[in-house]
């Protein structure tokens, strides 16, 4: 007589639930415990986090530690996540749902197959409690980075920049070190850091030169090759090594390139700025654009029902700090920004309001205004709208190079 005759249906539920229980339970330790040992055979562990260039650095560091003899393998999530085998080949990630931190379980996995030394990992997480789980429990760093500390993602990570600040840093190693090339908020990082017994380092972004800066094939920041070259040299890699390695390594799909449209009477620059996401860094990638190009210049935002509070952010941006000869506001809540300009002397002979265009409407806008030589810069949101508007410039910018043959 087994024990189930022995009790009544409710308790022989019970035991049933009780095992199903149990197995999982095992199930789970083992994976676990697995998981564990193959961190363990992977010594460095670099844990790359921040409001901004966090896939960018990313993928510096490991262009820069595949200049050694060790094995390398890193794992982006910027516009379109990858895993970067040893030899740089990329492999892209499918994702059947929304992102999940336990993808970097089977990332860990993955790099101790390939037989690495070196796994650096871009963080996936937002809200506090997954980075906290995704450093501690996941990717266990021995050595971090913070990009910096940016207005984005304040309704999970927020309400104010120093929220931002301290949640950010949770991703640092324990009893590690790290680096980071903020300085508002630095004080605010070590703070942290130290809780964690982490040393934290403050990188200058000045320490890189213009004519090291010349070697990128797109527009880097110096401060995301700062941070790269200290890990990298940190880590025994000489700098003209490093450097040989990022020069050669393939960047992000989202990352800043200028696009020239040949017209009628000169040349439209294009530079899409939408994968900055906050107000802070698409003034910086303003800035840099109009330094370069000269002409007219042309702020085109892409703005989302559904990202009010980054709208807001552009809203007080846009007529004051970035100051253009014409402003394209297209997409949702647009009426918002128009009245921010408004309220800060911009008349509507510089506005053009376009409400939930299609993507040829917001290009046509654009290029009937870039007779002569113009600088455009594109910013807000890259999700649907601003995607198919970067892909129909591109487009175009094709079409006309291929016509002047």
């Amino acid at each position: 007589m087994d024990v189930a005759t022995l009790l009544d249906p409710a308790d022989s539920a019970l035991v049933v639930i009780a095992g199903v229980v149990a197995a999982f339970l095992g199930i789970e330790i083992f994976r676990f415990q697995r998981h564990k040992h193959a961190l363990i055979k992977i010594p460095i562990r670099i844990h790359v986090n921040g409001s901004r260039g966090k896939s960018s650095v990313t993928r510096l560091i490991g262009a820069a530690m595949r200049k050694t003899s060790m094995v390398v393998v890193t794992k982006t999530t910027g516009t379109a996540p990858r895993f970067i085998l040893p030899d740089g080949c990329e492999l892209s990630i499918f994702r059947a749902g929304k992102p999940n931190i336990i993808e970097q379980l089977r990332v860990v996995a993955r790099a101790r197959k390939e037989g690495a030394h070196v796994l650096v990992a871009e963080c996936m997480a937002v809200t506090p409690e997954y980075i906290a789980t995704l450093e501690d429990k996941i990717i266990c760093s021995t050595l971090g980075v913070i990009t910096n500390i940016r207005e984005d993602h304040l309704d999970v990570m927020g309400p104010t920049l120093y929220d931002v600040a301290v949640n950010i840093a949770k991703s640092l190693p324990t009893r590690g070190k790290a680096f980071t090339a903020e300085k508002k908020w630095f004080n605010v990082l070590e703070s942290e850091a130290k809780k964690k017994g982490t040393e934290l380092v403050s990188v200058e972004g000045g320490a890189v030169s213009d004519l090291e800066m010349d070697g990128f094939s797109y527009m880097e920041h110096k401060e995301n090759v700062a941070v790269a070259l200290a890990v990298a040299n940190s880590l025994g890699v000489a700098r003209e090594k490093a450097l040989a390695g990022m020069y050669s390594a393939q960047p992000d799909p989202g990352v800043l390139r200028e696009t020239a449209v040949r017209m009628e009477k000169g040349t439209l620059h294009f530079f899409n700025a939408l994968a900055a996401n906050d107000p802070d860094s698409t003034l910086l990638i303003w800035n840099m654009a109009c330094a370069r190009r000269k002409g007219k210049r042309i702020a085109v935002l892409i703005l989302r029902s559904d990202r009010i509070q980054r709208t807001e952010g552009f809203g007080r941006l846009v007529g004051s700090a970035l100051n253009a000869d014409l402003y394209i506001v297209a997409g949702s809540s647009v009426s918002f920004v128009i009245t921010s300009l408004k309220k800060k002397g911009v008349g509507m002979d510089r506005i053009i309001a376009l409400h939930n265009p299609k993507p040829e409407t917001v290009l046509n806008a654009l290029t009937k205004e870039s007779g002569s030589d113009t600088v455009a810069v594109a910013m807000g949101n890259i999700v649907g709208l601003g995607e198919d508007f970067v892909r129909s410039i591109q487009a175009l910018a094709v079409c006309r190079k291929e016509d002047s043959k």
